[in-house]
């Protein structure tokens, strides 16, 4: 053997639930999520069990993601959802009929929507947590937890309980879902600041990970690099990124999924199609939005699309799994040369990229795994892996984050940065009411209090920083951040006025309704 592989999948969402309304577009993100990353992924897994062959990977579920995907009105719209894709490829089989091409490609979307379908309620059984929860009992998979609201923990600590509160609540709601405590964590943007591994510390959390130069810059200088793990002075681990193997993956221009082979995100029946024959099928209000139905592959540079072909695509994916594994091996066998120990590689990546981005990843990592069972390379979950090397180099990692430029400026800059003001005062105030009401058996108190955290929770999510910054869903982002603000204000002025809105609660209990285990003591 040469060394390990550790894939490491980040499954993350911002918590968006809106009862109010039929339909909301934005809640599209999970549905779309489920079905084009979170059950290929887990239908490969199953594949790879079946075959008896040997693979290992690390998934952080976060706290908004695991209470989406319990939760029952989004389970049955999620259902809905596949449904009318069901019924829409169902009459692209007829109206693309006298088309070879197309039709066996509406054929292929209505076989793959009803596959999907039959896994999410017989092996799932409407849960797709049940299939994380599957992996992980069998040992093959090794499921971490995040911030509990993804919050951008450098920025929040400015009030050190709101970083507290952010990774108890999430080592809380991990064993909610999952039955006992997590032994590693997703850090929110791979942000880590100086001291954060007090709070993992206390929280029983045994690892996380960084980028690269994040444990590059580490003072000691790490022997390894980036090829082993180190010890923060609290004793937590720390796995750093491997950037020749990430970005293999995710470059959509040097990396395999930018082959002409593959299919092309952005062409989708929902753009394409006349207006009145796609209507029922896109948002009420008449926007165009993407289906999942797209019958072209990137084809190159070029207007022109041809249409797309899964076993050509298929096919790709074994050689650009050959050629990973073949990458991992030379990489190994060289960086080998320099360690004290078989190299680590760790890959992490945004989950999202297979499937949802890159259509064929799923079957991509399948293939790796198969090509990796015959290799010099051993895939590795973090447990495993530091059982096998319990010493490692106590270092000092460096503040930083997996974001562009590798700092933190992405979540502040002059298009987010008025939202910290608010998150301050609104921790400095949730503290403040923690300490007076701490011993309060007042039930509508408790129950302003517990919904307080709730929409300061959903305030702090470092989402809508990113969108601001990005802008992409803009409008969305800023509305959501001021909308919890105000929540959160109105909700604090009927504690002080002692004049309370059973009304207005109700609503924000239903429709922001994550973590209802919460107990706002998690701030005295």
């Amino acid at each position: 053997m040469k060394g390990y592989w550790m894939l490491t999948l980040h499954s993350h969402l911002p918590f968006v639930k809106h009862p109010e309304y039929e339909y909301f577009l934005e809640e599209h993100w999970l549905f779309e999520a489920i079905s084009e990353t979170y059950i290929p992924l887990l239908m490969n897994l199953k594949r790879l069990e079946e075959e008896n062959i040997y693979f290992r990977l690390t998934v952080s579920v976060t706290p908004p993601l695991c209470e989406m995907l319990t939760d029952e009105l989004l389970v049955s719209r999620y259902n809905k959802y596949l449904e009318r894709l069901i019924e829409l490829s169902e009459k692209e089989i007829e109206r693309t009929k006298n088309n070879a091409e197309e039709n066996a490609l509406a054929k292929f979307y209505f076989d793959r929507f009803h596959t999907i379908k039959n896994f999410f309620n017989d092996f799932l059984k409407g849960n797709v947590l049940n299939g994380y929860k599957y992996f992980q009992e069998k040992g093959y998979m090794e499921v971490i937890t995040c911030g509990a609201t993804h919050g951008f923990l450098p920025f929040l600590n400015v009030n050190n309980k709101a970083v507290d509160a952010q990774i108890r609540a999430a080592v809380e709601n991990y064993e909610k879902h999952f039955g006992k405590k997590p032994i590693g964590i997703w850090l929110p943007e791979c942000a880590y600041y100086d001291d954060l591994d007090k709070v993992l510390d206390k929280y029983g959390i045994k690892y996380f990970f960084l980028d690269s130069h994040g444990l590059l810059l580490s003072k000691p200088h790490p022997v390894n690099g980036v090829y082993a793990p180190v010890f923060t002075p609290n004793g937590v681990a720390a796995f750093g990124r491997d950037y020749k193997s990430s970005k293999q993956v995710w470059s959509s221009k040097e990396g395999y999924p930018g082959d002409y082979e593959y299919r092309d995100f952005y062409r989708d029946i929902g753009y394409d199609l006349d207006f009145n024959y796609i209507k029922p099928y896109i948002n009420p209000d008449g926007i165009r939005v993407f289906t999942g139905i797209k019958y072209h592959k990137i084809t190159g540079e070029t207007e022109y699309k041809a249409f797309y072909n899964p076993s050509a695509a298929e096919n790709k994916t074994i050689e650009h799994a050959k050629h990973f594994v073949s990458e991992r091996e030379r990489q190994a066998e060289e960086i080998g040369k320099l360690t004290d120990r078989l190299p680590l590689m760790v890959s992490p990546y945004d989950a999202e990229l297979f499937g949802h981005w890159w259509f064929e990843g799923p079957k991509f990592l399948y293939n790796v795994f198969k090509e990796m069972a015959n290799s010099e390379i051993k895939p590795v979950i973090p447990g495993e892996y530091l059982n096998e090397y319990p010493k490692n180099q106590v270092v000092k990692p460096n503040p930083s984050s997996w974001g562009d430029k590798g700092y933190y400026d992405v979540w502040l800059n002059e298009g987010n940065d008025w939202i910290y003001r608010h998150l301050t005062r609104m921790a400095d105030i949730m503290t403040e009411k923690a300490a007076i009401y701490e011993n309060t058996k007042d039930k509508q108190i408790e129950a302003v209090l517990n919904q307080m955290v709730r929409e300061l929770f959903l305030a702090q999510s470092s989402d809508w920083a990113f969108l601001m910054t990005t802008k992409t869903a803009l409008e969305y982002a800023i509305k959501r951040t001021k909308e919890h603000i105000y929540n959160f204000l109105r909700l604090n002025e009927m504690l002080e006025n002692n004049d309370f809105d059973n009304k207005f609660l109700d609503k924000l209990f239903t429709k922001n309704s994550i973590f209802q285990e919460i107990d706002f003591r998690i701030f005295s």
